[in-house]
């Protein structure tokens, strides 16, 4: 299954269906026009929280998914921690293949940087 996630991730960056990157992504989910976000399980934790944040505040949803290597590779670039994508066609399927059950909007919210306050301490500041 990871390789047929991988393979589409790579159809759709040629499609010209991606906004690969941290910047590219946040601006491509600010914009309205990513309509799935892939957050890979070795990102930092300060990027996880922040697409976590941004992508429910946009009602976006996330998925984490993969290693930055794997991500890169499959869309031909060096590594990636973000990737937005842009067709409702290719995030439909990419959900499908990845999975449901990471929250209501598809945040992962059991993830250690969404416990964590602004100052990494505790949730109730």
């Amino acid at each position: 299954m990871q390789n047929r996630v991988l393979q589409l991730l790579g159809l759709a960056m040629k499609a010209g269906k991606i906004a690969s990157g941290n910047f590219a992504a946040d601006e491509a989910v600010k914009n309205g026009q990513a309509k799935l976000v892939i957050v890979t399980v070795d990102a930092m934790k300060n990027t996880s929280k922040g697409f976590h944040d941004s992508c429910t505040y946009y009602k976006v949803p996330v998925r984490v998914y993969s290693t930055k290597e794997e991500l890169g590779h499959a869309l031909g670039k060096k590594d990636r921690t973000v990737a937005a994508v842009l067709d409702e066609g290719f995030a439909g399927k990419l959900m499908e293949l990845i999975g449901d059950d990471q929250g209501d909007n598809g945040a992962d919210v059991s993830t250690e940087a969404t416990k964590r306050g602004c100052n990494g301490k505790n949730e109730d500041q």
